[in-house]
């Protein structure tokens, strides 16, 4: 299958509950500005997803975060949300792909191969933690490895991201294409990124979270 996301800059473009921005239909402004800016591809929810199609025209992620009682996992957890996520045209569908126990007893294998009798078109990002769960995606057969969840769960809080030699070592080992996500402020960490040759980098609380940005600042403002 012919990749769906051409190599480069992607931007996620989410507002999650608790967000000032949360609710107030604005991620598809953001898309225009990201692909305005040199963005290939945008990384979105669901529910915002019918809104950026018709404002871009590049290649969309989709995702759904849900909170399951007996999960860990929150990304696209289940069939559930395969099912919202095909309906809305996104040409991926990011999920996790942690070794994490899923909801309903569900597993990884078995999702994979729901999308793929499913639909012939629609490609799959695992969103990973570590270095065998990226091997364990890639023999399943998910089209982007991406390391989204580095940092982000048990095994590997505490971890700095982004993790650059852990970067560098999942590009070399992997032949799916790698995606690095997670950590990036600045253009000298996208820079030693870049030196790795990854297929791609998602961005997004830097660009769409005005926010976050702004603590960013205020935090080191010292005025005397």
């Amino acid at each position: 299958m012919k990749n769906r996301i051409p190599r480069g800059l992607i931007v996620s473009c989410q507002a999650a509950k608790g967000e000032p921005l949360y609710g107030c239909d604005v991620m598809h402004y953001f898309a225009r500005c990201a692909v305005a800016g040199g963005a290939v591809a945008i990384r979105a929810l669901a529910d915002e997803i019918p809104s950026i199609k018709k404002e871009v025209s590049v290649p969309v992620i989709g995702l759904i975060k849900k909170d399951y009682a007996d999960s860990e996992v929150y990304i696209t957890p289940t069939k559930d949300e395969i099912d919202r996520l095909l309906e809305t045209g996104c040409e991926v569908i990011a999920m996790d792909a942690t070794a994490r126990p899923r909801p309903f007893g569900e597993t990884l294998k078995e999702l994979v191969s729901y999308v793929r009798s499913l639909s012939e078109n629609v490609q799959l990002m695992a969103d990973i933690d570590n270095y065998e769960n990226a091997l364990t995606a890639e023999a399943l057969g998910f089209d982007y490895i991406s390391t989204t969840l580095r940092g982000f769960t048990k095994e590997t809080k505490g971890i700095q991201i982004p993790d650059f030699d852990f970067i560098e070592k999942l590009i070399k080992d992997c032949k799916a294409n790698v995606i690095v996500e997670g950590g990036i402020w600045e253009r000298g960490q996208l820079e030693r990124i870049s030196s790795f040759n990854p297929y791609g980098v998602v961005i997004g609380t830097s660009i769409t979270r005005p926010r976050d940005i702004t603590r960013r600042f205020s935090e080191v403002l010292q005025l005397k």
